[in-house]
Order: C-alpha cells, then sequence, then structure tokens
C-alpha cells in the first residue's frame, strides 16, 4: 500500500504541522520577515553609516506645530492600538519612530508600513534568516556599521539601524522606492514586498498629503 505512511511518517507529519500552527501564532514569529543581504561597503559609506546608528541625541521629534505633534500622535496612536495596547508606550514608540524617519529623510508614515510588514509591531521579532526585532534588521549590520555590541530588540536602536539602512538602499537606488525596499527585504527585482509595503501605508498609515501618492507614480503597485 504505497499511499499509507508509517506511524513515525505521520508522527513526523503532525510534528510539521503543529510546529507551522506555532509559527503562526507566537508572538516573536514575524509577518513577512526582512533579510536584508551583506554587501561590501566603502571605507566612507561605512563611516558615514557608523556615524548614523552613533548619534546619541534626544529622541524628541520635530512638527510643524505642537497642535500637528498632538493630532498626528493622536490619530496614529489610535490605528497603532489593536498592535500595541500600552498607551504610553504607543506614544514613546511613534515618538521614535517620528524621529528616526525625519532624522534619515524617509516618511514617518513609510517606517510604520514597513514595520507592519516586516514584523507585524513585535518588538521581538527574530525571521529565519536571523533578523531581528521591529525593522527586521540582521545582526551583521552590528559588526558592520556598529559599535559591535548594540542590542536590536532596544527600540531605539532597531528604529535607528532599520531607518538607516532605509536611507542608504534609497540612495544607492537613487530614490527608487521600489527597488530600495526590495533590497531592504532581500528580495530586490520582485513586486510582493514593495506591493505590501504600499498596501499598508494606504490602508493604515496614510496622513494628509504624505507621499504615498508619489510611490503610486514610481509605479511602486504596478507590477504584480
Amino acid at each position: 500500500m504505497c499511499c499509507r505512511g508509517s506511524g513515525a511518517s505521520r508522527g513526523a507529519s503532525r510534528l510539521r504541522a503543529a510546529g507551522l500552527a506555532l509559527a503562526l501564532v507566537l508572538p516573536g514569529a514575524p509577518s513577512v520577515a526582512g533579510d536584508q543581504r551583506y554587501e561590501p561597503l566603502s571605507a566612507s559609506v561605512r563611516a558615514s553609516l557608523h556615524s548614523a546608528v552613533s548619534d546619541h541625541a534626544s529622541p524628541e521629534p520635530v512638527f510643524a506645530s505642537e497642535i500637528e505633534k498632538d493630532r498626528w500622535l493622536g490619530a496614529m496612536s489610535a490605528r497603532l492600538a489593536r498592535y500595541l495596547d500600552d498607551e504610553q508606550y504607543r506614544v514613546e514608540f511613534l515618538k521614535t519612530v517620528f524621529y528616526e524617519a525625519q532624522r534619515a529623510g524617509l516618511d514617518p508614515q513609510l517606517v510604520l508600513s514597513v514595520i507592519q510588514v516586516e514584523s507585524a509591531f513585535r518588538k521581538y521579532a527574530v525571521s529565519s534568516a536571523k533578523a531581528r526585532g521591529y525593522m527586521q534588521v540582521m545582526p551583521f549590520w552590528v559588526k558592520l556599521i556598529g559599535d559591535g555590541d548594540d542590542n536590536l530588540f532596544h527600540l531605539r536602536t532597531n528604529l535607528r539601524y532599520g531607518c538607516t539602512i532605509l536611507r542608504h538602499y534609497l540612495d544607492i537606488e537613487k530614490g527608487s522606492l521600489f527597488r530600495a525596499l526590495g533590497r531592504y527585504n532581500g528580495s530586490l527585482g520582485k513586486a510582493r514586498y514593495p506591493n505590501l509595503v504600499l498596501r499598508a501605508w494606504r490602508r493604515n498609515w496614510y496622513w494628509g498629503d504624505d507621499t504615498v501618492a508619489a510611490g503610486d507614480r514610481q509605479g511602486l503597485g504596478a507590477a504584480n
């Protein structure tokens, strides 16, 4: 009977199924994990990135006005509530996202979209490739541009690295968000990941006249 497996093989199948189920429900399981690839960097680029992740300035974001700050934090906190229960932590998280995005020249809504797709806002998410934290940063970056002992599960450290890396990829790709996002996820040239980020941006994090429309014009969501 070729179609009847042995007890051992059936047990193995059940274990694999159970492992899959656990991967889908455990808090640390990422949504779409990042897998940045190691690429040699010139000394000048490495020094620049090291400087970017080593700055210890106070993470207080700068808004056009206190009213705008309160509006943005209030709106984003309400949207983030389904992922992060603690309101005080949500505000701290959003301030850090805004500061690090602003510092790297990125749209904060883009960064929120990347975090949603990469880790579903799970602080301790770890991918099968060992990418870590909210923005799923690969550990090799700590040795490459950091001081060697940075904790990628620390909120500000993770966002600092993630935003710096994404900015670096945007510069490499001459502003092409599609290609930069592909590099960030380790899927350069494939549409799935950039489209997921754009969809999250449109549906959950759009804020007034931000640059999501510009992403559409670049054809970010055109390829399927």
